[in-house]
């Protein structure tokens, strides 16, 4: 019903960039929020960005505030995550995540309340 497509992974040495894309196809009229999470093998999936479909509101995960920033393209077709600065705990695999539940807030750092997720990208951040 709803297909998320990341891109935009791949192998940086510490210090540089990545931009991520995420877009969306299906049923996407009413979702609320999207967002990025990560995972390392091991552990659970943690929220890293999210931004409101309605408000543009934004959340950032503590540790990459200031060095990531979402965005969304101007027709909403597309949402992105710049990551600058990287280090070796950037290391993850990166999901878009899309919630459609209309009771606030749209956006969510539990990953058990997001309803669509992408298949993630590769992001690896050498030392």
């Amino acid at each position: 019903q709803v297909q998320l497509v990341e891109s935009g992974g791949g192998l940086v040495q510490s210090g540089g960039s990545l931009r991520l894309s995420c877009a969306a196809s299906g049923s996407t009229l009413d979702y609320s929020a999207i967002s990025w999470f990560r995972q390392v093998p091991g552990k659970e999936r943690e929220a890293v960005s999210c931004i409101d479909k309605i408000t543009g509101t934004t959340y950032y995960l503590p540790s990459v505030q200031g060095r990531f920033t979402i965005s969304r393209d101007a027709a909403e077709n597309a949402v992105y995550l710049d990551m600058n600065n990287l280090t070796p705990e950037d290391t993850a695999v990166y999901y878009c995540a899309a919630r459609f539940n209309k009771v606030p807030p749209a956006c969510v750092t539990n990953p058990n309340w997001i309803n669509y997720w992408g298949q993630g990208t590769q992001v690896i951040v050498s030392s």
